[in-house]
């Protein structure tokens, strides 16, 4: 698997760029443990690595998100989106990852102009009236400009940047080599499934770089709250709109973490709050498709107490059963029915790891004991954000993997409620949180709903039914003509049959070395037999061939070993 990773050669510049980064980092648990802190800062000042002295000293996860930092645009995001993954790792790397930040020196306009023009079809001032040459601000995929078109409307350009998307591809292409030998080689690390995990990536990764489906994300929201004149979504411009171009009205307000100036404003702080968590709410449990990064960056306080939402590049969708799962955990939690909840959290995990009696057994217990920590606690007074960490701690322990949706739902879910405490100390998400779940229990039992999931299922079983007669004549002719096979896989029996032959392989190699040296002793020994000056040619050839075979030999017994 690793010649197949070094055998694209058009990749190999883009590895060495991560190798060198990698080992400049170094990952210091290990060099702590051994105690090389002080030699790793002198040879950093030798090397001129930047802060030397504080590189040792780093946190493991600090020093991992320094090392995406600095890797670019893909590992930010990867490390963006493992910030998500509350399932996977532990609170100090999630609080860590939340620290990436998206930033990169800016491109000067002359180095945008050639591809803007591409992207507009003219030049940009032809376009637009007035035009920032200087960024507001610069992305690792993209930079923002401000413009005025010719009706008067302030709009603003993220451009990507030139380039970025090659880059992009050939970080994506070594991710999946990288996730199919954690997959081979790592058995513990199997049951996060590496592989689903950057391939869901990859597809997200892509679609941020397409700003055409960013935009179509934004009007999809924007069309959700027609009814809704306090929430604001910027216009999208399309006849501007292309895949490294988006073009969408500029909005004017107070960001989201200037809490001084949203008071200078007279704003309504807990109006605000109340507002903005609706908003979220009515996205994740009424629409199903909702902004997925929901942080101060992206929200924006207007005149009259409106709230605006931009950048779209993330979204999370939650289908109709899933958003019934969530209500009817949160339902079995408050009516302490904890056998429904573990239900639920097995089919959210597919079972992983605790497919067990024992197991499931156990799980129902800890589900048990931590409703009841919270049963018969006033709405008011429960702590959202920290009940969803207390659960996820308990999946995380019994190995189950929630799917990607679910954990920008709870992130999502995270990161509002600590927007609503910053505008609103008393904000009671909780309390904020129960009518949409109640709305979802009732719409997945209303009359319509129940008619509707009872077409699908009669529609299922008719075309079963009707399909089967095919199916069962098919599966007779192919055991008529013996070609019918059943494949049984016992994954235990294929990882000892792998172990054999890599000791068999071992085995051989061994016994080969053993024969070359015993025959180059009697070569060499041999009269008249062709000589390098000093030595027998083919005597000496032999004894390099045992002494690499042996290295080749121990090295694979020390790696096997570790």
């Amino acid at each position: 698997m690793l010649w197949q990773a070094l055998s694209a050669v058009h990749d190999l510049g883009r590895l060495h760029d991560i190798a060198v980064v990698l080992i400049r980092y170094g990952f210091g648990d290990q060099v702590r443990r051994i105690g090389l802190a002080g030699a790793l800062e002198r040879a950093g000042r030798v090397l001129h690595w930047r802060e030397p002295e504080a590189l040792a000293h780093l946190t493991p996860p600090a020093r991992v998100r320094r090392a995406l930092e600095e890797l670019g645009p893909t590992f930010i995001k990867l490390g963006q989106i493992l910030a998500t993954r509350v399932d996977l790792l532990p609170p100090e790397w999630i609080a860590e990852f939340g620290k990436l930040q998206d930033a990169a020196p800016a491109i000067p306009f002359d180095e945008l102009r050639t591809q803007l023009t591409e992207d507009l079809g003219e030049a940009p001032e032809v376009v637009f009236t007035e035009l920032d040459t200087t960024p507001m601000a610069a992305a690792s995929l993209a930079q923002v400009h401000r413009a005025r078109l010719a009706d008067g409307s302030e709009v603003i350009l993220k451009v990507r940047r030139p380039g970025i998307k090659q880059i992009v591809e050939a970080d994506l292409r070594l991710l999946t080599r990288l996730a199919e030998i954690i997959e081979a080689e790592a058995a513990d690390l199997r049951r996060y499934r590496p592989r689903e995990v950057v391939r869901q990536f990859t597809v997200s990764m892509r679609r941020e770089l397409d700003f055409v489906a960013e935009c179509r994300n934004a009007e999809r929201i924007a069309g959700h709250f027609v009814d809704h004149p306090e929430i604001v979504v910027p216009h999208i411009h399309w006849q501007w709109v292309s895949e490294r171009l988006n073009v969408q009205d500029y909005v004017r307000g107070i960001p989201g973490h200037d809490l001084t100036a949203v008071d200078a404003a007279g704003l309504d702080r807990r109006l605000l709050a109340q507002r903005g968590t609706d908003a979220v709410l009515k996205m994740m449990l009424e629409d199903g498709f909702f902004h997925a990064d929901p942080h101060p960056g992206n929200v924006f306080y207007l005149p009259g107490n409106r709230i605006a939402f931009i950048d779209f590049g993330m979204v999370g969708r939650l289908s109709e059963e899933r958003r019934y799962q969530v209500a009817l955990l949160l339902h079995g939690m408050v009516s302490h029915d904890s056998d429904s909840a573990v239900e639920v959290l097995l089919d959210w995990g597919d079972g992983a790891e605790a497919s067990g009696d024992a197991d499931i057994e156990r799980l129902k217990g800890e589900i048990d004991a931590f409703i009841d920590h919270y049963s018969g606690v006033p709405l008011k007074q429960i702590d959202l954000a920290a009940m969803l960490s207390d659960l996820i701690t308990i999946l995380r322990e019994h190995g189950l993997v929630l799917p990607p949706d679910l954990t920008l739902m709870i992130k999502a879910f995270i990161t509002l409620e600590g927007m609503g405490r910053q505008l609103d100390p008393n904000f009671d998400m909780a309390e904020s949180t129960a009518p949409y779940l109640e709305h979802v229990l009732l719409t997945h039992y209303a009359p319509d709903a129940l008619f509707r999931r009872g077409g699908r299922a009669l529609n299922n079983a008719l075309n079963l039914i009707t399909s089967l007669p095919q199916d069962l004549r098919q599966l007779l002719r192919t055991a008529r003509r013996s070609k019918l096979q059943v494949q049984v896989e016992v994954l235990p029996l294929r990882q000892f049959g792998q172990q054999v032959d890599r000791a068999a392989s071992r085995l051989a190699l061994a016994i080969v070395t053993a024969s070359l040296i015993v025959g180059s002793a009697i070569v060499m020994n041999v009269k008249g037999e062709p000589s390098l000056p000093g030595l027998p040619s083919l005597g000496t050839l032999g004894f390099i061939a045992a002494v690499i075979g042996g290295i080749w030999l121990l090295i694979s017994i020390w790696r096997s070993g570790r």
